[in-house]
Formats: structure tokens, sequence, C-alpha cells
């Protein structure tokens, strides 16, 4: 998979994984920064068109609908589905690195956990039982 999100400190890191990681910090320099990401797809071959800031990515996904209604392709522009929001960086992953999972994870949408919600570590979650 050459393109790797993280979750850190509350915003989406996009990496390209090619990169080498610096010699001096020991960490690859990010694609992107955001604090949502969406991800524009076709809904019925799940292939992944574009993905990264939902700004962006939903004004690629209304320019690239107007241009093939434009041509006549009307039902290509309806296929073009944009998934946005807080989405759990496993899943992203999968998105990017397995050929149309994209579209299993849409079916499942309304069942996913909330995307920056981290688990609690067991010693603090303890720590607050007991005080």
């Amino acid at each position: 998979m050459d393109m790797q999100y993280q979750l850190k400190a509350g915003s989406y890191y996009l990496y390209d994984m090619r990169d080498p990681p610096s010699a001096v910090t020991g960490e690859r320099r990010f694609k992107l920064k955001t604090d949502m990401v969406a991800i524009a797809f076709d809904v019925h071959t799940g292939e992944i068109h574009q993905h990264g800031s939902p700004t962006r990515i939903q004004s690629w996904a209304t320019m690239t609908r107007r241009r093939l209604r434009a041509a006549g392709a009307q039902a290509e522009a309806n296929d073009i589905v944009v998934v946005s929001g807080p989405l759990p960086v496993e899943e992203l992953n999968k998105c990017l690195g397995i050929s149309g999972y994209v579209r299993r994870m849409f079916q499942r949408l309304a069942t996913l956990p909330h995307g920056k919600m981290q688990q609690q570590p067991r010693m603090a979650a303890a720590y607050r039982r007991v005080a």
C-alpha cells in the first residue's frame, strides 16, 4: 500500500510510504493534513477516483458530474459518490489498499464507529473508576 492515512492529534495525515523516512527525525513527510477525510468513488465498481480534504473532493465530484452530464453520460455521473467525515483510519487504509473495498465500507457506513474516537488506555479508565 503506497498511500496511508494516520490519525495524529485529531487530524488525518496522508503519507506516501514509498518516500524514505527522514534521516534526522525518522518520520516521513506528510502529503496532506486535514480534520476530515472524503473519498469519491464509483458506487458500482468501487473504484476510488479521489481522496483527501472534503472541500476539494466535493468540488472535484461536482465538476466531474457536470462534465459527464454535459457529455451525455448521465449514468456515469450518477455513479460518483462522495463519503466524508471522521472515518476510521483502518477503514480508510483498507479502501486505499484493497480494490473495491470502499463499496463494502459504504454499505456499512451507518454502523462504523466515529473515526476520531481513540480507545482509552486501560490504566486511565481504571484510575477514573477508583477515584
